[in-house]
């Protein structure tokens, strides 16, 4: 089964009542949840990095950054603020050097992402490529905007996790169940819901739509 990381994001930010959020729905069937780097201060990601922890959660910082310079500065606020993995960020040798020192998982971008939110442009092939030598430098796995991608996304989800052997995660814009059915056909590690569950795309009650997409998603229909 591919696993539900819940983000706590709207339009690739974070809502500003988050940890409110994540209390209401701390007992729903998600063990990975998430937010992005903005808008928060330090402090408050921190206590909510804290809280989603100490419910025994995986916790997911995932950065829209293009450059070098924001992706280590990213990477310190994940150290920082006690996350598990640091997903988003265009690879650096740098930033995983740092993860790898500071006991963080890091799973880059690949292809031409830019804007916000995030739009992914390549040739599929090119982007399979980038992500194998992402995987020969040693990341632990890659942060594919599938549902992002200008071309044909469907294609692009199933290649990668079929060609790459590491974690992937299909990260955005999945907003229905036809899209879930295709993430189960792709089958990558794990997926990620943040927009759409504010949308009420998947019910009316944020903690049961993340009940609903995880039975769904574990369910052989």
């Amino acid at each position: 089964m591919s696993e539900l990381i819940v983000m706590l994001t709207y339009d690739d930010l974070t809502v500003r009542n988050a940890a409110e959020i994540f209390d209401k729905c701390k007992h729903s069937k998600a063990k990975f949840w998430g937010f992005k780097q903005a808008p928060l201060p330090i402090e408050e990601m921190r206590k909510l990095c804290a809280q989603m922890k100490s419910c025994g959660k995986t916790t997911f910082l995932e950065v829209v950054a293009y450059t070098e310079e924001e992706g280590i500065s990213a990477a310190k606020v994940a150290h920082e603020a006690g996350f598990d993995v640091l997903m988003g960020t265009i690879y650096s040798d740098s930033i995983r050097d740092y993860c790898n020192s500071h006991h963080l998982k890091y799973m880059p971008f690949v292809g031409d992402v830019s804007g916000r939110p995030s739009v992914l442009k390549g040739e599929i092939n090119d982007i399979i490529a980038e992500a194998r030598a992402y995987e020969s430098k040693g990341v632990f796995g890659i942060d594919l905007l599938g549902y992002r991608y200008v071309g044909d996304a469907v294609s692009l989800n199933k290649k990668l996790v079929e060609y790459i052997n590491l974690p992937v995660c299909i990260a955005g814009s999945i907003d229905s169940f036809e899209k879930l059915d295709e993430v189960k056909n792709a089958f990558p590690w794990a997926f990620t819901i943040g927009s759409a569950f504010f949308d009420e795309k998947f019910g009316s009650d944020f903690a049961a739509q993340i009940d609903r997409v995880y039975d769904y998603m574990n369910s052989d229909s």
